[in-house]
């Protein structure tokens, strides 16, 4: 056995062991014991009711009174019955479910008969499920739970007696008391710091808590000051982690300051060092890249957030704590992940996509990965981790970065990364006439005895962007074959040129780019693109063959050539002929 496969069956067996240490603790902390335990007292009211700043969608207020459930892509139908007396198999639904982050959408429609309905739905959980569920009792669903509760409790109590009132507060009080004794059982990460964020919003928003707040400021003082980097990224590297993050922290925030308490220093500090990183990870359309399980972009949480944003500068370029690279020329934007993994702790959402990027010509997206799929679907998520599915190199159609197989322990620990890329160096250089990046990761090198090694530069300008990819081998490492991929964004038209060494690509408003790599033959092949709010959708990737024995170095470019039009039969199968180019 070889020292890489120790070292894997070792942090195998330590997230086993950290498991069911934690699921354990878990038991005692939340399971039989602490229903068995006399209900701690109810406040006496609530004080303020945090702000909801995720969007809401009205017109799902009258499918829920006609009990239509759409959640996670599954549609169930009560047929009269109370939503919390169906039995699905369906485990995100319940989760969405049982979250009630649908109150916004009843709250949205303005009407008393939504009002009614939803404080007739959470009647019914109190009454059914409020001491015992499978789903509805896991930490991460009682703290989406507690804040949607806390941020739609005008709402929902609004004309609601005395009797309710009182069950609504005493159902609130033990989820936080919940919350405070399984927060540390809690997956680590996001689930772990939102779960603090819950906490200390419960603290200012209910009567009473005095005795607790100390406590709970300081555990979010420390889950920030861990979490966030000093940079601003997040420890799983996931740009979606800052946007959960915000949309979160900045109500609580707001609602310290309407209680005329002092903000925590530690939160000040996470929500400036946060917005800028908001900021480095978009393109010019304003949609975040896809790194590291960032799907599409919720465009109005993105833009409600930003209204936050007090100093609104310009983005910052080099982010070394979280691992990225942010490329700006002209109306060009190149942004390159030149980070190992995270922890494995924290990496079960985590790319193998160690030096793949993105690039982005004004407002249209170039060069994308693959993303993530919206669908609840175990066999999408793990082809969009694969390196396959981003802008890089591969060898041997082998990912990166190994995850943990679905058995035998997969089924307890998910899919985190046991073994990837460790050494990331990275050099860059700004001046007049451009910006060059250079970095490698040594992801293959156990496997295979290769490091992989990717240069680009962006011309000052913006019109030019030039890579050159290189495979060094060390010791006796055999001949291996790659691909280097480039996937295209769906709204890029694509067409070989010059016998298949070139490659034009025209943007929607017609503005046009060629990719060529020095003569050498380039496939385009089809691609799919994952992170699209209206589902899978076909595109294109560029792709170059080579062997790591005749071809270790591989050099490529994009450039801007001019501006197309597109023909007056509108076709969108086109070549050359089809699309004149007029002189810059």
């Amino acid at each position: 056995m070889t020292m890489s496969a120790v070292s894997e069956q070792s942090r195998i067996w330590r997230l086993l062991a950290n498991h069911f240490w934690q699921h354990t603790l878990r038991w005692v902390h939340g399971g039989p014991l602490f229903r068995l335990r006399p209900a701690s007292s109810t406040p006496a009211r609530l004080l303020i009711a945090p702000q909801d700043l995720r969007t809401a969608d009205a017109m799902n207020a009258a499918d829920i009174y006609g009990g239509r459930f759409l959640f996670s892509g599954h549609l169930v139908e009560t047929q009269g019955n109370s939503p919390f007396e169906v039995r699905t198999g369906h485990k995100d639904w319940l989760r969405e479910l049982h979250s009630f982050g649908w109150l916004r959408d009843l709250r949205a429609s303005e009407s008393r008969v939504a009002q009614q309905n939803a404080r007739a739905l959470v009647d019914d959980w109190i009454r059914l499920c409020g001491n015992r569920h499978s789903v509805g009792w896991e930490t991460p669903v009682v703290t989406r739970r507690v804040m949607a509760w806390l941020s739609h409790s005008p709402f929902v109590l609004e004309e609601g007696d005395h009797d309710f009132y009182r069950r609504f507060l005493r159902s609130l009080a033990r989820q936080v008391r919940f919350l405070r004794r399984t927060i540390n059982e809690t997956q680590d990460g996001v689930e772990r710091l939102q779960a603090a964020i819950a906490i200390a919003a419960a603290c200012v928003s209910m009567a009473g808590q005095g005795r607790f707040a100390r406590q709970s400021l300081r555990r979010l003082n420390q889950e920030l000051s861990r979490q966030i980097l000093a940079d601003g990224g997040h420890i799983s590297r996931n740009p979606r982690a800052l946007i959960d993050v915000l949309a979160d922290l900045l109500p609580v925030r707001q609602a310290f300051v309407a209680q005329g308490l002092e903000v925590p220093q530690a939160m000040l500090q996470s929500v400036d060092r946060m917005m800028p990183m908001m900021r480095f990870f978009r393109h010019g359309d304003g949609k975040f890249a896809h790194f590291n399980g960032m799907g599409s972009t919720p465009n109005d949480l993105v833009a409600t957030i930003m209204a936050y944003d007090d100093a609104r500068g310009s983005a910052p370029v080099n982010a070394p704590h979280s691992g990225y690279q942010r490329l700006v020329c002209g109306q060009t934007v190149v942004l390159i992940e030149t980070g190992p993994p995270p922890d494995a702790g924290v990496s079960l959402e985590a790319h193998a996509g160690t030096l793949s990027f993105e690039m982005s010509a004004g407002a249209h997206r170039l060069i994308v990965n693959c993303g993530v799929s919206g669908l609840s679907n175990a066999a999408w998520r793990q082809v969009s981790r694969s390196t396959a599915a981003h802008s890089t190199a591969t060898l041997d159609d082998t990912s990166s970065c190994r995850f943990l197989a679905e058995k035998p322990f997969g089924k307890w620990l998910g899919a985190p990364v046991i073994s990837g890329p460790v050494d990331v160096p990275v050099n860059r250089s700004d001046d007049d006439t451009g910006t060059r990046v250079t970095a490698s990761h040594d992801g293959y090198l156990q496997s295979f005895g290769i490091v992989h090694e990717r240069d680009m530069r962006l011309a000052g300008d913006g019109t030019v962007l030039d890579g050159m990819d290189t495979f060094r081998a060390t010791g006796a490492a055999r001949s291996r074959d790659y691909a280097l991929r480039f996937h295209l964004h769906p709204q890029v038209k694509s067409s070989l040129l010059r016998g298949d060494t070139a490659v034009l690509l025209v943007c929607p408003d017609g503005e046009a780019w060629e990719f060529d790599a020095l003569g050498r033959a380039i496939a385009l092949e089809e691609s799919i693109y994952l992170s699209d709010v209206y589902g899978h959708r076909r595109t294109f990737q560029i792709v170059l063959y080579g062997s790591t024995e005749t071809d270790s170095s591989v050099t490529w470019q994009f450039r801007r050539t001019a501006v197309a039009r597109l023909s007056r039969r509108g076709s969108t199968k086109f070549d050359e002929t089809e699309l004149p180019l007029d002189d810059e």
